[in-house]
């Protein structure tokens, strides 16, 4: 119980495609008619060096989406290795008090020993018979018989202390090696962010300037063909919904970060990633949500596309790696990915996967 006990203590104090879209900037709480799509003009996918751009777009898509992945996975692996650590200096206190307990329940235990051994070693027959006063006898013994289910009482009362002191104890070591567990799962998603992203990385550095461009220009149009046809499917016209006063309020501090750059596995002030914003811009109206994307899918309320107002979180891609918030008018506020910043862009730039609203 020694070491278990020093443990425990250890424990303790361990837009722009979207501006191409839209008919104005800013935030807005209605869903007017968009307006007219242009038709972008093709640029050309081969460099003069022979690379191939557009098959470079799409590596380099794959691989910030897998660094998405993994930041979900190190996010949540934090949030756990949070909750379970207050959870075992929760325990610790209790242990603590308990051990108080038991200690004074012993002491207690030890005197009432004492006293019933100073009462003498006659057996009752004698004592009754050698008793001036018989009554007075009896009541004494009635007293002492009171006092012998006390005593009981209070070694019943120690056991059961005792028990719940040993299970307190197995459910801090259990939550000790799931606080172990969710540290090793958080080291290893850190190590495929940055695996991820260094791989990002060096196939970015080895464009020449005009490529560079020429690549940012692809990736504006493969978002703003994306965002044409959402709009196409006359989605924009079915939506319609008012954002609560919550939802202003998510909407503003989210809007507010503008510009702000993204930083795996953040959440402000000063960078975000996708889910850190959104988080953060629900906390900040009053209304806590999951920090990851993918619990924000599971955990909060589902409503249909055509349903959704201004402060609903939409989902992005088949494994629900990416989220942004609905601002209306058919765009959204997000944190892209690593080296951007916090911008606003058409809701339909990426695959939809579906729309959750925190204050339903």
């Amino acid at each position: 119980m020694g070491s278990g006990k020093r443990s425990l203590t250890t424990a303790a104090m361990v837009l722009a495609c979207a501006c191409a879209v839209l008919s104005a900037p800013g935030v807005a709480y209605a869903s007017p008619t968009p307006a007219p799509t242009r038709t972008p003009t093709p640029t050309p996918t081969t460099s003069p060096a022979g690379k191939d751009l557009e098959a470079i777009r799409k590596k380099l898509d794959a691989l910030y989406h897998d660094a998405a992945v993994a930041t979900d996975a190190y996010n949540a692996a934090e949030e756990k290795t949070k909750q379970q650590s207050a959870e075992i200096v929760d325990l610790a206190r209790v242990i603590v008090k308990g051990q108080d307990k038991l200690d004074e329940l012993k002491d207690r235990a030890g005197a009432a020993a004492r006293a019933q051994y100073r009462g003498g070693g006659l057996p009752p027959e004698m004592r009754l018979w050698l008793s001036d006063n018989p009554q007075q006898y009896l009541d004494g013994a009635g007293r002492v018989l009171q006092g012998e289910h006390a005593t009981q009482g209070l070694l019943a009362e120690m056991s059961r202390t005792q028990q719940d002191l040993e299970q307190y104890a197995k459910d801090a070591s259990a939550q000790w090696q799931k606080l172990e567990a969710n540290r090793q799962a958080k080291a290893t998603a850190q190590k495929e962010i940055k695996k991820q992203i260094a791989a990002a990385e060096k196939l970015e550095s080895q464009l020449e300037k005009k490529e560079k461009e020429r690549l940012a220009k692809l990736e504006e149009e493969a978002a703003y063909k994306a965002q044409t046809a959402w709009l196409s499917s006359g989605v924009l016209a079915e939506i319609s919904g008012k954002a609560s006063e919550q939802g202003k309020k998510a909407v503003k501090f989210a809007t507010d970060q503008i510009g702000k750059p993204y930083e795996w596995g953040a959440e402000g002030p000063g960078s975000y990633d996708c889910s850190g914003l959104t988080s953060q811009a629900w906390s900040a109206a009053g209304h806590g949500i999951p920090r990851t994307s993918q619990e924000q899918w599971k955990q909060l309320p589902h409503v249909d596309v055509k349903d959704m107002r201004p402060g609903d979180l939409i989902i992005y891609f088949d494994d629900a790696s990416h989220v942004a918030m609905y601002i209306g008018d058919g765009a959204i506020v997000h944190a892209p990915r690593p080296g951007r910043t916090v911008t606003i862009t058409g809701a339909g730039s990426m695959p939809i996967l579906g729309v959750v609203r925190p204050d339903a």
